[in-house]
């Protein structure tokens, strides 16, 4: 028995048989699954690199701050209304309205007056004209993605009381901004060449008159409000952005704002 097993060790010995103590072998290598496979990266898009943007003329409007207590006059009866008629499916966030901010009250600018009302606009043929005279590089990339048809807020700046006065709509969409190569004009541009133009405009028209005048202050209170209950004005860009002339407007600010129209002042 005994020589049985001294010979069956030795025959595994000479096999290479003895497991007694078998090199560690490594893992095997894994193999990535090809839907594992991280996707390349797009690479980003190219941001056209702009010089510093200028800061818009215009001083920031100052109003007293409203208290920030609940927004009683729309947000809840707006928002009934609104799940109503969509069936309670929230609205695509795009920007597909504007805010256009100009001065009402005489001001001069290089010599030039640069006050122009809504009351002005209406004067104008056919109730239409340029809106020129932008010199803030993102003010002037919202104007190049107004499109026809689109509506906006003519919205009285650096006044006594600034606020919403009427409604114009975009007939023309931008085209290069004449008054950067008028060297009589106070926004003159000397940097900016004709073939190559820095400054864009659009035409607007006139639409109607808001049917009250919609003070700052009064969307100011239902920003506040919206912010502590997410309502439709808590990103609006007239209180994180205020020095732009151009603001654009998601359809539930636009749609949130006149409806106040139709309430009574505060």
């Amino acid at each position: 028995m005994l020589e049985r097993e001294r010979r069956s060790s030795i025959t595994q010995v000479l096999l290479g048989e003895d497991n007694s103590k078998s090199p560690e072998m490594p893992w095997p290598s894994r193999k990535r699954d090809k839907g594992a496979v991280a996707d390349k990266k797009e690479p980003d898009a190219k941001i056209a690199k702009t010089e510093e943007e200028t800061e818009d003329k215009e001083e920031e409007e100052k109003s007293t701050k409203p208290p920030a207590g609940s927004s009683k006059s729309g947000w809840k009866n707006w928002k009934k209304a609104k799940e109503s008629d969509s069936g309670g499916e929230e609205s695509k966030i795009t920007y597909c309205h504007w805010l256009l901010k100009s001065e009402p009250e005489s001001r001069l600018e290089k010599g030039v007056d640069v006050k122009f009302s809504i009351e002005d606009l209406k004067a104008q043929p056919n109730q239409t004209t340029f809106w020129e005279g932008v010199r803030n590089y993102q003010a002037r990339n919202f104007l190049r993605a107004m499109k026809l048809g689109q509506q906006a807020f003519f919205y009285h700046s650096n006044c006594k009381e600034p606020g919403i006065v009427g409604i114009v709509k975009i007939v023309k969409e931008a085209y290069p901004d004449h008054t950067q190569f008028d060297q009589k004009d106070p926004h003159y541009d000397s940097s900016s060449r004709k073939e190559n133009p820095k400054w864009s405009m659009v035409d607007v028209q006139f639409v109607r008159m808001t049917k009250r005048f919609i003070p700052l202050s009064e969307i100011k209170t239902h920003h506040l409000a919206h912010k502590a209950d997410g309502g439709p004005l808590k990103n609006m860009m007239l209180f994180s952005r205020q020095r732009l002339s151009i603001q654009p407007l998601t359809q539930e600010e636009f749609d949130f704002v006149l409806s106040l129209e139709e309430e009574k002042p505060h």
